[in-house]
C-alpha cells in the first residue's frame, strides 16, 4: 500500500477509483456557489446594519468573513462524509487554524492598517463568527443532499450511518 505521508485520506478514496464526472463537478459548483452567494448577501445585510456609512469597517468585516468562510469550507468539501467524521491531516488543520487566527487578529494590528483594516466591534466579530458557523453547517447539509441525489460514492456512502448515501 502506498504511504500517504502526513496526509489523511478517507479509506474509501484509496480503495476505489473515482473518475471525473464533469456534470457532477458543474452541478457541485453551481449548488455550492448559490449557498456561498446566499451567505454573502446575509453578510452584506449584517454589515450594512452594523456599520452604516463607515467603509473601512465594512471592508474589515468583509475581509474577516470572506477568509473565515473560505477556510471553513475546506473541511466540508474535502470529504463525502460529514466533516466531523473525516480527520484532516495535522498540517492542514493547524495551518488553517493559524490563518483563521491571523485573519481575526489582523485588523487589530499595525499591519492591518497597511490594508486599511480597522478593529471590529465585539458584537460584529461575534456575528461574523456565527455566520461562518452557519455557513459551514448549511454547506454540510447541502453536501449531504447533493451526494444523496448524485449517489456518490455509492459503496462508501452506505457504510456510514447518517452519511451521504
Amino acid at each position: 500500500m502506498r504511504r500517504q505521508g502526513r496526509r489523511h485520506v478517507d479509506r474509501e478514496w484509496e480503495r476505489t477509483p473515482h473518475p471525473w464526472n464533469l456534470r457532477e463537478v458543474r452541478n457541485f459548483m453551481v449548488v455550492f456557489g448559490l449557498v456561498s452567494s446566499a451567505f454573502d448577501l446575509l453578510t452584506f445585510g449584517v454589515l450594512f446594519h452594523f456599520v452604516g456609512e463607515r467603509p473601512e469597517l465594512f471592508r474589515s468585516g468583509w475581509f474577516v468573513e470572506s477568509l473565515l468562510t473560505e477556510l471553513a469550507i475546506i473541511f466540508v468539501v474535502r470529504t463525502y462524509k460529514p466533516f466531523y467524521r473525516s480527520r484532516p491531516g495535522r498540517l492542514l488543520l493547524l495551518s488553517t487554524l493559524a490563518v483563521m487566527l491571523l485573519t481575526v487578529l489582523l485588523p487589530y494590528t499595525p499591519a492591518g492598517t497597511w490594508f486599511d483594516l480597522v478593529p471590529l466591534p465585539p458584537a460584529l466579530l461575534a456575528t461574523i463568527v456565527l455566520i461562518t458557523l452557519l455557513y459551514a453547517a448549511a454547506s454540510e447539509a447541502v453536501k449531504r443532499r447533493f451526494y444523496a441525489a448524485a449517489r456518490r460514492p455509492r459503496s462508501a456512502a452506505r457504510r456510514y450511518r447518517g452519511g451521504v448515501g
